[in-house]
């Protein structure tokens, strides 16, 4: 019986972890993926806007003599940190249910060990969620084709797109940056839109570079375009000017956001809002008494205004109230309630 379990192997998860950690609180990371399975799968050259302080966990300093760390630089400090908190941690352990109440959970579900599937049923206090939102890409809607080998959801990096047609749809900040890398890179780039224009919200640097490049022709922009159709040679749009417009492609990236992971939240027990919220007091408690949910995975739609640097104030507020939470008297008060 663990005093917490926490879900999610991320920067807010660790962060959670250390907390329990120095508040004597026995604890159990378990994640479905790697340690920070999420930055593991960004783009490989990819940096951080924010910089390498905004990114520590456990007041361990990270040293870095970049403004805004790389991807590469910033796992190595997670790895960094794990390490020297020995914090116990469970990779490839995917939590599939939940059940019980307070005091007395059980956390079932399947971990992948050297290829082999196993079982697992985990007795805990209490359980708190991190599970952010970057491993459940939004998707294309269902249209036909979206689940074709030509596409992927994830940007890993450009030289195996040298000399081939890529379209992306999406022109938010992935979709922006992976278009200037793959051009520059030498791939043949079209972005496909929804909108109008490029978002405005486009980081500072980039927004500026690819509307130039839309602008002199060296990346072609479909813009206002609905994607009907993924193929095996390419994708089949509508735009106001012309219907069914084919755009050719060796490889499509469907780089269209990401959203936390809704249905295990709701099969979980959880409340969630219209805008897919999970329903938390100030203290990230949810309708379920100790089930916690901290960083984006509790904000639904709004992803955007949750980062490593606000999720890890989340991790320190939850565990404080845990803490109280799971002293006799504690889980005695909150049952009766």
């Amino acid at each position: 019986m663990y005093d917490l379990v926490i879900i999610g192997a991320g920067p807010v998860g660790l962060a959670a972890a250390i907390q329990a950690k120095r508040a004597d609180l026995s604890y159990l990371i378990l994640d479905k993926g790697v340690l920070c399975n999420s930055i593991y799968n960004f783009p490989v050259h990819m940096r951080f806007f924010t910089t390498a302080a905004e990114l520590e966990i456990g007041n361990h300093p990270f040293p870095s003599t970049d403004v805004k760390p790389t991807r590469q630089q910033t796992l190595d400090y997670y790895r960094r940190v794990t390490q020297l908190e020995d914090l116990n941690l469970k990779q490839h352990h995917a939590v599939e249910r939940i059940e019980g109440e307070m005091g007395n959970f059980q956390v079932f579900g399947t971990a992948t060990i050297k290829g082999d599937l196993s079982e697992f049923n985990i007795q805990t206090k209490v359980v708190l969620v991190a599970t952010g939102y970057f491993d459940n890409p939004n998707g294309l809607g269902g249209i036909p084709g979206e689940n074709l080998d030509i596409v992927k959801y994830y940007y890993d990096q450009p030289h195996g797109y040298y000399d081939h047609d890529v379209v992306i749809i999406g022109a938010g900040n992935s979709g922006a940056e992976a278009a200037l890398e793959l051009w520059r890179h030498g791939a043949r780039v079209t972005i496909v839109a929804k909108y109008e224009d490029v978002k405005p919200t486009l980081k500072y640097w980039v927004g500026p570079d690819l509307r130039n490049r839309i602008k002199d022709g060296s990346i072609r922009a479909v813009l206002s375009a609905e994607t009907k159709q993924i193929r095996s040679d390419g994708i089949v749009v509508d735009t106001p000017e012309q219907k069914d417009l084919f755009i050719e492609a060796d490889r499509v990236f469907a780089l269209t956001g990401f959203t936390p992971h809704v249905h295990l939240l709701r099969k979980w027990g959880l409340k969630l809002q219209d805008d897919l919220s999970v329903d938390i007091d100030d203290t990230f408690q949810t309708n379920c008494a100790g089930m916690f949910v901290i960083g984006s995975a509790a904000y639904g739609v709004h992803t955007n205004t949750v980062f490593i640097e606000n999720g890890r104030e989340h991790a320190i507020q939850a565990v404080s109230a845990i803490e109280t939470l799971i002293t006799p008297d504690g889980i005695e008060n909150a049952s009766l309630s």
